[in-house]
């Protein structure tokens, strides 16, 4: 989800740092001291879904002694998007389980228990070599934050035609637009494509550069903006995280049982044209 300012699902304008960074020191303590007062009000022993609401957080505060940030919205933000909820929160799910926070209508949300929350690559997964099509202007730090880097990598390298094998096209970028739900979301970029039997699909990718990892929330959120917007078309939602300057995950997600699934995983590592060699190319073609 690319930074900006815009109403989450309760109303509250968000307004995350222009650096994409998560919150630190005293703002990410009180943010996780505020939150974790808010589920130990509400929570019943068992429970897999927790209700509250705008004005919980305000109690929170109040009760904690701490000062209420000027954006109530940054709070659940911040746990929606930025960063695992506290521990103390998270053990109470079920055993391989954990907690998310979905919206639950105006100024309302909830915490509810998934199999998987937060999507980080798979360390020791193979990596597949691309010749770096980047133009060197768009290597030369003219990108404004690393997302928006890591965005243009995928797009001049073909990447989602080649990890979908679909032939895609960029729609366009930072689309943003209301659920029916209302919540007012932001998709970092959105692809359409064309297979070889004519079938249409639609590509919306978040990006994340590390340490930052994909929530499963804005890929649910990608899901229903495919089924409002995009009704016509198959939905393939990707996400994208950057491992180190040319190196590249990209995920492909599911439904499965009401639930988000990775469906697919591969590593591209950018190199120049001369480093893919003809031993690489080998393993390739031998590669299931």
């Amino acid at each position: 989800m690319e930074e900006g300012s815009w109403k989450d699902a309760g109303g509250e304008r968000s307004q995350p740092s222009r650096s994409g960074k998560r919150s630190t020191g005293g703002r990410e303590e009180s943010y996780a001291r505020i939150i974790q007062r808010v589920f130990e009000s509400r929570y019943q022993p068992g429970a897999e879904r927790v209700d509250f609401e705008r004005e919980d957080i305000v109690r929170a505060a109040k009760a904690l002694g701490v000062n209420l940030p000027k954006n109530l919205g940054d709070v659940v933000y911040a746990f929606r998007y930025r960063r695992p909820l506290p521990q103390s929160v998270r053990e109470r799910a079920p055993a391989g389980r954990d907690w998310i926070i979905r919206p639950s209508g105006r100024s309302r949300y909830r915490f509810e228990v998934v199999r998987l929350a937060w999507v980080r690559p798979t360390e020791g997964l193979v990596e597949t070599k691309v010749p770096d099509a980047t133009p060197g202007i768009i290597r030369r730090m003219y990108a404004l934050n690393d997302e928006q880097a890591l965005l243009a990598k995928i797009r001049y390298n073909r990447l989602i035609d080649t990890f979908t094998g679909v032939t895609c096209y960029s729609l366009q970028s930072h689309l943003r637009t209301t659920l029916p739900d209302g919540s007012q979301i932001e998709t970092d970029e959105v692809y359409v494509g064309v297979d070889k039997k004519g079938v249409h699909y639609v590509f919306p990718v978040q990006a994340k550069s590390a340490p930052d990892a994909i929530s499963v929330v804005q890929i649910e959120q990608d899901l229903a903006m495919c089924g409002s917007k995009f009704p016509g078309l198959v939905c393939r939602p990707i996400g994208a995280q950057s491992l180190d300057a040319d190196l590249i995950a990209l995920f492909e997600f599911q439904r499965q049982e009401g639930e988000v699934r990775i469906a697919a995983e591969r590593h591209y590592r950018l190199v120049p044209p001369e480093q893919v060699s003809g031993a690489d190319l080998e393993a390739y073609r031998r590669a299931p």
